[in-house]
């Protein structure tokens, strides 16, 4: 693995602690009462969507975190698989969800290789840490690790300046930026906001019957299927 992306592991290893502040726009993620409703509006729109579809035997999650989209997914699937890279982030979503529900385990989301194929493959603020040159193997992994027919949904940032000024998060040009914990620590990460349209043509092209949207501001989605 390269030393970039063992930098990302080690950033979202120490930020495991804070993250829920940034999805729930707390602390020096908040921005006031009328922003933190727009927010968890659009994030709504999401959250239907992603319930609204059929009960799922065997979902697959990638990079699950602190597990806010696991605890959804258990509403819709029997069985979880939750693959993340970062021991801190599992710990975090294994005791806040206390459910015998999910199995976890931790690997390297850019080697991992799927020994069986899911219902349903999902990810949450991934997509965007995956480098531009590993897309398409990322996305033929995922191909291969769902069932033909199978669903696959995931969700992730609009390019919105809702965070820079109170976090110092510096755009470093191309895929890069620099984040900064509250203690002060400074990673340096991969963060692409890829544009739906060619998100789409990218992902059909890979076997996917899928559309990617976009929300008003902050996100963008896709609720799809692999082609059979």
């Amino acid at each position: 693995m390269s030393d970039l992306l063992l930098h990302q592991i080690e950033y979202y290893s120490a930020r495991a602690p804070e993250y829920d502040q940034w999805f729930y726009r707390q602390g020096r993620y908040d921005r006031g009462a009328a922003f933190k409703r727009q927010w968890d509006s659009e994030a709504q729109i999401v959250r239907e969507q992603l319930l609204n579809g059929p009960r799922q035997p065997h979902i697959l999650e990638m990079a699950p975190g602190t597990g806010i989209w696991t605890e959804q997914l258990i509403k819709i699937g029997d069985h979880v698989t939750a693959l993340d890279a970062s021991q801190e982030m599992i710990a975090i979503n294994k005791a806040k969800l206390a459910s015998d529900k999910v199995t976890y385990i931790q690997t390297d989301l850019f080697t991992w290789r799927a020994q069986r194929q899911y219902d349903m493959v999902f990810f949450g603020f991934w997509l965007s840490h995956v480098p531009g040159d590993k897309l398409s193997t990322f996305t033929r992994a995922v191909y291969d690790a769902l069932a033909p027919g199978g669903r696959l949904f995931f969700v992730d940032s609009q390019e919105v300046d809702s965070s820079s000024s109170r976090t110092e998060t510096e755009d470093l040009g191309g895929e890069m930026q620099q984040r900064v914990l509250s203690d002060g620590r400074r990673y340096e990460i991969v963060k692409i906001y890829y544009n739906p349209a060619q998100l789409t043509e990218t992902l059909r092209d890979s076997g996917f019957e899928i559309e990617v949207r976009s929300t008003p501001n902050f996100f963008i989605y896709a609720d799809g299927k692999k082609q059979v």
